[in-house]
């Protein structure tokens, strides 16, 4: 395991970097503070704490490989493949009708059906979907002035 999480923290990181590289040259928008770089800038930011976070994990010894060891000693538990169908169903999903059904329709409806797949309770789940949703759309709207999809709420935009 801590090989795979070095490989996977130096691919993460090295993404990261890229993403950084490649905002540095985004253009800024006329009359507002945040350009086109600023939330991609985030991303990479975030991308390189986590890979970061798994290198320095991977190389922690003894602590960790007492902890491998003891999950390896357990009797294996039955994986779960259907949250990650569910999750990439989820994207999809967004993706195909987020124009036609609008975010602030899709969007907790995707969330919901991620939280539950990863075993969230109904309650816990349906106000992070519902906050999330109102967070990310403010965010978009009002800070960055992206417009979101708005589908049959159109009328009320």
């Amino acid at each position: 395991m801590q090989r795979v999480d070095r490989w996977v923290g130096l691919g993460l990181a090295t993404l990261a970097l890229a993403v950084l590289w490649s905002a540095r040259s985004f253009p800024d928008v006329p009359g507002q503070k945040l350009g086109a770089a600023f939330l991609p800038m985030i991303v990479g930011v975030g991308l390189l704490l986590c890979g970061l976070a798994l290198v320095v994990r991977s190389f922690r010894g003894s602590a960790y490989a007492e902890a491998e060891a003891e999950a390896q000693a357990t009797p294996e538990v039955e994986e779960h493949f259907g949250s990650a169908v569910v999750i990439v169903g989820a994207v999809l999903a967004y993706i195909l009708l987020s124009e036609r059904i609008g975010f602030l329709l899709i969007a907790p409806l995707c969330l919901v059906a991620v939280f539950l797949a990863l075993r969230v309770r109904w309650k816990t789940a349906g106000l992070c979907a519902i906050g999330g949703t109102l967070l990310v759309h403010v965010a978009f709207y009002k800070l960055l002035r992206v417009p979101l999809p708005w589908g049959p709420l159109t009328p009320f935009y």
